[in-house]
């Protein structure tokens, strides 16, 4: 079936396989703000990334001709650039500051968790007991991942509280522009979002700049700043909202678990960063779990426009 309001086309099968490219696109994201941290100045990183983000999304919308979102979206677009635009990028940049791509990886695993209860809460899904056991299985292993030390050492630290608010935030963005993608389109939720950010993002990246001028950043940083501006920033979200507004967010969210897996193995083949066998295991179970969700299905969603 297809939302002639948006092009979207609908169904489980369809919302997985563009959860699994965003995924795909996503799962570079930690190691590349690694390699980007090595020459640019962290709120640069940061906040940056979304400003650059920003300027292609004004070209794609002049150029899809895109109608300007109806008064009720802008405050709804806020809730998405909230998680998505700021509270990610800048909490999981400061975190990697102390932490590594590898911890970062598993630690925010519990962001499809996350996403299903704000799906619950903001986009009226309700998915079944034995989706929620599966997911909190995921939970359990990653809350034992980190009061094991995570090979940081014992107990939580800053990085770790970071990346904890990096996953409430985006948990929420994520639900709600899964949402908002039904009636704008996954395309148009991400770039207006970064749109409505741009007059603060803009001023941001320039004092970032103006206090710590680019030197000579090798050639790995600016790979760095760059996939996390054009891939993370925006392209990667054309096909996760889309994904999502497809799929149901409660059910495409938990193809999320197996980001983790992805990144690990980036950071340890890119960035030369040890995985352990703590991390290996949590990892596994986790990828365990998706399988799980992805064998359930997601109840009939509450009466809010959010049919699949």
């Amino acid at each position: 079936m297809r939302d002639h309001s948006n092009g979207i086309a609908r169904g489980p099968i369809t919302g997985v396989g563009l959860g699994l490219l965003g995924v795909a696109c996503f799962s570079f994201s930690l190691p590349a703000t690694t390699l980007a941290l090595d020459g640019f100045d962290p709120w640069l990183v940061g906040v940056g990334r979304a400003a650059g983000a920003g300027l292609l999304a004004i070209v794609y919308l002049l150029a899809a001709r895109a109608p300007r979102p109806a008064a009720n979206h802008w405050p709804r677009l806020a809730v998405v650039a909230l998680g998505v635009v700021f509270g990610f990028p800048i909490c999981t940049t400061l975190a990697l500051l102390t932490s590594t791509s590898a911890h970062g990886a598993v630690v925010i695993a519990v962001l499809p968790a996350m996403t299903a209860v704000f799906a619950v809460l903001r986009g009226g899904e309700r998915p079944p007991a034995a989706f929620w056991g599966a997911s909190l299985a995921g939970l359990v292993a990653v809350l034992g991942f980190l009061i094991a030390g995570g090979g940081i050492g014992g107990g939580l630290h800053t990085a770790d509280l970071l990346l904890i608010g990096a996953v409430l935030l985006v948990a929420l963005g994520y639900a709600e522009g899964g949402a908002l993608a039904r009636e704008l389109g996954g395309a148009r939720t991400i770039c207006w979002a970064l749109v409505l950010s741009l007059p603060v993002t803009i001023p941001v990246a320039g004092v970032s700049l103006a206090l710590h001028p680019v030197g000579t950043p090798s050639g790995s940083a600016w790979f760095g700043l760059g996939y996390v501006t054009v891939v993370s920033m925006f392209l990667g979200f054309f096909a996760w909202y889309a994904g999502l507004a497809a799929g149901g967010v409660a059910r495409v969210g938990q193809v999320q678990l197996i980001q983790p897996v992805l990144t690990l193995g980036w950071s340890a083949l890119l960035l030369g960063e040890e995985v352990n066998g703590l991390t290996m295991a949590t990892a596994a179970l986790v990828l365990l779990c998706v399988l799980l969700t992805q064998r359930t299905r997601t109840a009939r969603p509450l009466a809010m426009g959010l049919t699949q």
